[in-house]
């Protein structure tokens, strides 16, 4: 008979034990955000909403300025406009890549939703492959990025590499730290010194005192409804990076010529896009210790997690191998249960857009399908990890966690 207290007395030990290096992260990263805020002189009319081109949208452009400050970068593109995380990264890629050209991808296959992207998921009409770009993978080796692989890989006609920081839905590779991401774009750049060097940033803002682009990432993209939003953010990606990059992404966003001068921030947008990244290094605190404590829970219940309890973290995924469908779904559905928003659905799983295989999601989420809030998701298939993340609030993780395990040790 297991004893739910105190494997949940167990859990907590472990957060306590793993976190203090992280509350000094968080408040550095508070201390950043708030300079960046100074610097950029903030004012209640920064928040006010615009309409029609937008044109002279001050909130809009410092936010832009406040992104490219705490990043270290030249530029940054922060819009409502962006659908996805992913939609985002595309049209970053597609902003700065021409016919021609080629993609490395220097960290194994990427998430689902950019093999539809790239085009190696099938034929896509507007995928990097339709439009005459051609693409190289360079599989992880023994979880880490081969760099004499890439190194050997790079020609002249090589423009980009594409860096993954989180795990993805991979079962052979982990999260990356900012410094491997660095020490990737020096091999890179070793080899061709004008590379552009690229980082998928989702799950990862925030979670280290530094950002790729702070360490060689020419570009770098992610989303609104993960970290940086805070848990108030409804919608919106950002871009940042090398001015011209950032530029050419641009105009891909609107239109060439256009670009980032356009573009309006309506209802109350700009305030939940400010007051999310003000609430965002102790909102990523959050979901970090909730990350912990669900790996802690877990494997005192014999499950194999990654990472481990104790490990270093470098974003706020955490996965669990659950080993069948049935269990996959139970996790989901205690989530789901214990969420603030449809408690009473039951989640199952579907075909979604750019995934190959059946997903199963549970995000009873105020926002639709962030995963800075406390969410979970998994493709069904072998060996059916669950992919967990977020949490606006610990208290609610460990009720949350706990239900879960429950439910599957009713399975057993």
């Amino acid at each position: 008979m297991l004893n739910w207290d105190e494997i949940e007395a167990q859990a907590l030990a472990a957060v306590e034990q793993q976190t203090k290096a992280h509350e000094r992260i968080a408040l550095f990263n508070t201390k950043k955000v708030l300079a960046a805020f100074a610097k950029n002189q903030v004012a209640d009319f920064y928040l006010k909403p615009s309409t029609g081109y937008a044109y002279s949208d001050i909130g809009r452009d410092k936010l832009d300025a406040i992104y490219a400050d705490i990043c270290k970068t030249d530029a940054a593109l922060v819009r409502s406009h962006f659908v996805s995380g992913t939609h985002a990264i595309s049209t970053a890629l597609l902003g700065v890549l021409r016919y021609g050209d080629e993609m490395i991808g220097a960290t194994g296959t990427p998430y689902d939703t950019l093999q539809t992207v790239i085009g190696t998921a099938g034929k896509v009409p507007g995928s990097l492959l339709d439009m005459g770009i051609t693409y190289k993978e360079i599989p992880m080796e023994g979880g880490n990025p081969d760099l004499a692989a890439l190194a050997k890989a790079i020609t002249a006609k090589t423009k980009l590499i594409h860096i993954q920081r989180s795990c993805g839905y991979s079962n052979v590779r982990r999260t990356l730290t900012v410094d491997e991401i660095g020490t990737i774009c020096q091999a890179a750049k070793k080899v061709k010194p004008d590379i552009i060097c690229f980082v998928d940033n989702c799950y990862g803002e925030f979670m280290e005192e530094k950002e790729p682009t702070e360490v060689g990432a020419d570009l770098m993209a992610g989303s609104l409804i993960k970290n940086l939003g805070g848990g108030l953010a409804p919608n919106g990606g950002y871009i940042v990076g090398r001015k011209d990059l950032v530029e050419l992404a641009s105009y891909r966003l609107t239109a060439p010529g256009l670009g980032g001068e356009m573009g309006a921030t309506l209802g109350d947008t700009a305030r939940e896009f400010y007051q999310g990244l003000f609430l965002s290094p102790h909102v990523v605190l959050q979901a970090l210790k909730t990350a912990i404590f669900a790996a802690q829970v877990f494997k005192d219940l014999g499950y194999k997690v990654s990472p481990e309890p104790d490990a270093k973290r470098s974003d706020i995924i955490q996965v669990v191998t659950l080993e069948t469908a049935a269990k996959l779904c139970a996790f989901c559905e205690a989530i789901q249960a214990n969420s603030p928003i449809d408690a009473h659905v039951k989640p199952i799983p579907s075909h979604l857009p750019g995934y190959a295989d059946e997903v199963i999601m549970a995000a009873g989420t105020f926002v639709q399908g962030a995963s800075i809030e406390l969410s979970c998701d998994g493709p069904m298939r072998p060996p059916y990890n669950v992919y967990f993340q977020g949490g606006l609030t610990f208290e609610h993780g460990i009720v949350a966690i706990m239900e879960a395990a429950k439910k599957i040790g009713a399975l057993r």
